[in-house]
Order: structure tokens, then sequence, then C-alpha cells
């Protein structure tokens, strides 16, 4: 019953990968958020005094509210940047800082990860609990773990072997060309993290 639960899953990591994954906001995603909140404002307020057209005043008003969304998903920073005025916002350091949460934004954990942390994460609540059950509970999650880190060792060797013997290449798909669909998925997975 436990190797169903765990195989399942694991399983469904694979299936369904890492897309929906993602890390908790920075600090400089939150900082980022609150200065993009911050622009919104100062740049609809600037919009109503400068008297510009209509259409403009609406664009940046509808941005304001939308940018509270942002702030409201990522959370407050620790330290708030300065922003209270345009020339605050438009710091080179708030450059930077949108730089920088770009950049983090574009991190997601992979599939790899996932899985050994949901391990390592078994292994502890198992040795929680204590007792001979629990002994065998570690020992499969440990298990499972060095299987799954062989596996992907295994893909990404497979991988370099075919990059370097280009006339094998054809040869060796030949040879995987039975595998499973969820094989395949899995193989697929490994290759893109």
């Amino acid at each position: 019953m436990k190797r169903l639960a765990v195989a399942a899953t694991v399983g469904m990591l694979f299936c369904f990968g890492c897309g929906q994954i993602r890390f908790a906001p920075s600090e400089s995603q939150k900082q980022n958020a609150w200065v993009h909140n911050r622009t919104a404002v100062i740049a609809a307020q600037e919009a109503q005094a400068e008297q510009a057209s209509a259409n403009l005043q609406e664009l940046t008003k509808l941005s304001e509210t939308q940018s509270r969304a942002f702030v409201a998903y990522c959370g407050l920073p620790e330290e708030l940047p300065e922003a209270e005025t345009a020339q605050d916002v438009l710091k080179e350091s708030n450059v930077q800082l949108a730089a920088t949460a770009i950049e983090q934004s574009k991190q997601r954990p992979d599939a790899w990860g996932v899985a050994g942390s949901a391990l390592d994460l078994g292994i502890a609540i198992a040795g929680l609990f204590g007792g001979a059950y629990a002994t065998r509970v570690i020992r499969f999650l440990q298990e499972a773990k060095a299987k799954s880190n062989a596996l992907k060792e295994i893909v990404l060797a497979n991988e370099i072997f075919k990059k370097t013997n280009p006339d094998a290449a054809d040869a060796f798909k030949d040879a995987q060309r039975n595998q499973s669909p969820l094989t395949k998925q899995i193989v697929a997975e490994v290759k893109s993290s």
C-alpha cells in the first residue's frame, strides 16, 4: 500500500510537472511589486495633474488598480523602498530591482528537486513518529530517493552519450522505442530539467 501511495505521488509529479510550482516571492520581488504599485499610483496622479487624454487617465487608473494585486500576491516587503515621488521611483536602484525581480521570477523548481524534497519531508515526518513501522517507511523513502537519483543520472548520462556519439544515436533511440508512455514522459521531464 505504501509503495502504491509513493508511486502515485511521484507519478503525479511527473505527469503534471512542476509548471504550477513556484518559489515563494523573494524580498526583491516583494519590493519590486511595491515599487510597481507606487509607480502606477504616481503615473495615474501625473496623468490627471497634466490633464492627459481621458484614455491615458483611465489606463493609468486601471494600472494602479491592477497593481494592487501584485502587492497582495507577493506580500509587503520587510523594507519598503523609497518611492514617494516620480524621482524616487525612477532611481537606478529601482531599475536594478526590477531586473533582479524578473530573473528571480523565471526560476522554477525542477521535478527532481520537488520529488527529492517531498521524499525528504516524508523521511522527516516518519522520523517524528518513530517505531518499527516508521523505520520501514524511512528505509523505503530513502531507497526511493536513491532510485530517483540513479534514474536521473542514467538519463543524463545517456544524453551525454548520444551527443558524444552521434553515429550511435539512432541505434540508441531504436532500443528505447518500446518504453511505456509513463517512462517516456519521465525521461522527457529529466531531459528538460
